[in-house]
């Protein structure tokens, strides 16, 4: 505790810091205030008692952060650009021309984060008429004109490209990743709130669950914290060199892989998939076809969030983008080429092809371990909510992994920047 005081001191010191910390927070409070800017033609109330009745339209809203209960001007949040980000991030392992543009440096990320941009448009379009089709089903929403129906468009598109600003403005200018810190910050506003309508419900026979439910909380903390700090490290030689007249010592070094060498990204990831099919069965579940009705009854009853279909796809969905990112940004051909350039080898193992192998054998089960530890911390709430009875803190389970994973990416962040500043003490 002496220690993080301590580090929290030194971080205020420090001006540069210090103006980025001010500033984060500064954006997180003009998020929040336009997460309570409301859209006049939807009723709330009845809003409010929809969301009351429906598990999956609360679980939506928390990774809105709360803005899609209110319906604000930012009700779709920032899911469009992650859903944006994800087909992105796909087509770079099977089109040359995007994976050409990723070994680009600085001009290549730029490029991609604007083929992201252009395609969250047209998403957030198709997003805007998804949420009308469905409020208009359940008579929150009057039938509106063709002007009010592509000003409500607009305004909901406009919202989530000034949330994808905000975001941005942090990751240049403040600390962490911009779109993660915001989902962030939507998902701490809103625990409070789900934890009040647990406590407000309670009654005598729940005390017991609640309590094993918060023991079992902290045991999570504390696990994906181990998790995200375990590393594997690789030792690495580098031969001794001589160039002209001057003899270069070889040294000892050691590649880190993390058993969650992706964070947050896979569980984002797979949320915007698994959520999906119920987003479709609300939009069509008021059709005048039959079989289009009762396909979408289908979707709901199957992908219901305590369901068992629902969490075991979540469960394959995270194991799956764990692995895909890992190997996205930690690629065993090239780190083997580097170390064969610069002259290092991995003891007992031949630089080259050998080396290629070791690296893709290693990361493959250390990956693994990880990710299946992943899948199985975010179904875990549905599964304690079973066995608990439970119910309203199942969607706390998996904003809790984002919470965690969020704050120790961002410590690490600010780390870094004092190690930096030569601030050694913090590296010991």
């Amino acid at each position: 505790m002496n220690k993080i005081t301590e580090f929290l001191k030194i971080l205020w010191r420090e001006p540069d810091i210090r103006r980025k910390v001010l500033f984060t927070l500064f954006i997180l409070l003009v998020f929040r205030v336009f997460a309570y800017i409301p859209i006049p033609v939807v009723d709330i109330n009845k809003l409010r008692v929809l969301f009351a009745q429906n598990q999956f339209l609360s679980l939506l809203d928390i990774f809105s952060g709360g803005t899609l209960i209110n319906f604000s001007i930012m009700a779709l949040g920032i899911n469009p650009y992650i859903n944006a980000s994800i087909i992105i991030q796909l087509l770079t392992a099977v089109v040359p021309q995007l994976e050409q543009l990723t070994k680009e440096g600085e001009f290549g990320r730029f490029k991609i984060n604007q083929y992201t941009r252009l395609l969250t448009l047209p998403l957030t379009i198709l997003q805007s008429i998804g949420i009308y089709v469905l409020l208009k089903n359940q008579q929150i929403i009057s039938d509106l004109s063709l002007i009010e129906l592509i000003s409500f468009i607009a305004t909901l598109t406009a919202g989530t490209f000034i949330l994808i600003w905000l975001g941005e403005l942090i990751a240049e200018f403040g600390v962490g990743n911009g779109v993660s810190i915001i989902i962030f910050a939507g998902i701490l506003a809103r625990l409070p709130v789900v934890f009040g309508r647990t406590l407000f419900t309670l009654t005598n026979e729940m005390f017991f669950s609640i309590i094993i439910f918060g023991v079992l909380t902290v045991l999570v903390i504390a696990a994906i914290v181990f998790i995200n700090e375990s590393v594997r490290k690789i030792p690495v030689y580098y031969a001794r060199r001589i160039r002209g007249s001057r003899v270069y010592q070889g040294a000892n070094n050691f590649l880190p892989l993390k058993l969650n060498q992706a964070g947050v990204i896979p569980i984002i990831f797979a949320v915007s998939f698994v959520l999906f099919p119920q987003l479709v069965g609300n939009f069509f579940q008021f059709s005048p076809i039959e079989w289009v009705a009762d396909l979408s009854d289908f979707l709901i009853r199957v992908f219901d969030p305590n369901g068992f279909a629902y969490n075991f796809i979540y469960f394959i969905l995270v194991v799956a983008f764990s692995f895909f990112y890992t190997f996205l940004v930690f690629n065993p051909s090239k780190i083997s080429e580097e170390l064969q350039k610069q002259g290092a080898f991995i003891p007992g193992i031949r630089p080259g092809t050998h080396t290629k192998e070791y690296l893709q054998s290693v990361l493959i089960k250390i990956t693994l371990v990880g990710a299946v530890f992943l899948g199985l911390i975010a179904i875990l709430p549905a599964l304690v909510s079973v066995i608990t009875g439970v119910q309203e803190l199942v969607i706390g389970g998996t904003g809790i992994l984002i919470v965690v994973s969020v704050v120790l990416e961002t410590f690490k962040s600010l780390e870094a920047q004092l190690v930096m500043k030569k601030y050694d003490r913090f590296v010991n």
